[in-house]
């Protein structure tokens, strides 16, 4: 049985299929994705692309025909599945794809019973959805970067990591208490707790130990004397 079972439940008509390969990684961070499954009208052109993307990426399509109004369909679907997977405890957590604020209340309910949630969606996802989730990634964070030799895409540009040191603080002070330092991790972890989608990524850095190093009038980072065994650890100047 795999640890971590991931549930990997994606609307098709509110996500692209470009990025598929990078947000099965993204949820893979969490435990094996075991549950795979593409929500739309796969009668549709606008499911096209998605269809290219099935075999390789062992994605199963859910046919959803669109009903009168054409509005919510997928969506209807998609919730009503994700309830009877989390009623079949066969996974130990979700990943929601979708830039739909209508999948608010399904990450709620997935939080009430104890399981991770993670969200994936575009810089455009309404607030209520990306707080529900323990996870939220921005698509334009998986973006690759561009090439010489690729044309310009619609991707944003990082932000100043200069910008992030309102939430680096108030994480920092929210795990210190009268320490004058903090674990990485810990630290990691707090930042998620404040907010859900925050991603060194926005800020043009891979990964957090290297926005820090991005501020070093800020913060000091403290590394292991043999790279690889022991802690990293985060100090704040001037506390």
């Amino acid at each position: 049985m795999a640890q971590n079972p991931i549930a990997f439940l994606v609307d098709g008509d509110n996500a692209s299929f470009e990025l598929v390969g990078e947000m099965l990684a993204e949820a893979s961070k969490y435990g094996a994705v075991v549950i795979r499954r593409v929500y739309g009208d796969w009668s549709s052109t606008r499911m096209t692309g998605w269809r290219k993307g099935l075999a390789e990426h062992a994605l199963v399509p859910i046919q959803q025909f669109p009903n009168i109004s054409r509005k919510n369909a997928t969506d209807s679907a998609m919730i009503i599945d994700a309830m009877d997977i989390l009623h079949s405890e066969v996974v130990k957590g979700f990943c929601i794809v979708s830039s739909d604020s209508d999948y608010t209340r399904l990450a709620t309910r997935v939080r009430e019973a104890g399981l991770l949630v993670m969200g994936i969606g575009e810089a455009k996802t309404p607030e209520a959805f990306r707080r529900s989730c323990h996870v939220f990634v921005l698509t334009e964070n998986l973006e690759p970067p561009e090439t010489p030799a690729s044309p310009a895409t619609h991707r944003q540009q990082p932000r100043n990591p200069r910008d992030a040191l309102q939430i680096l603080r108030r994480a920092f002070d929210n795990v210190a208490g009268d320490e004058d330092r903090v674990h990485l991790g810990a630290l990691a972890d707090a930042l998620r707790k404040l907010d859900s989608a925050f991603d060194p990524r926005t800020y043009g850095k891979s990964k957090l130990v290297d926005l820090m190093l991005a501020l070093p009038d800020t913060f000091a980072v403290e590394r292991p004397h043999k790279p690889g065994i022991g802690a990293v650890y985060v100090r704040r100047k001037g506390a």
